[in-house]
């Protein structure tokens, strides 16, 4: 199980499996770009592995020109 902390909507999910973050991305709808993905203090590439018990928090981030 995976918990996802998503900010700054302050939602919480699980999901069962996901193997990268590039699938945790899509099952979220969200590009690479739309979001920095952090596990502890380490920042994720999509091609980082997510393991079962790990704490994922997706910070969306918006680009204000």
């Amino acid at each position: 199980m995976i918990t996802v902390h998503v900010e700054p909507d302050n939602e919480t999910l699980t999901f069962e499996r996901h193997n990268t973050v590039l699938m945790l991305q899509k099952r979220l709808n969200l590009r690479v770009n739309d979001a920095i993905i952090i596990r502890g203090d380490a920042l994720l590439t999509p091609d980082s592995r997510l393991e079962d018990g790990d704490v994922i928090r997706v910070r969306k981030v918006v680009s204000r020109g």
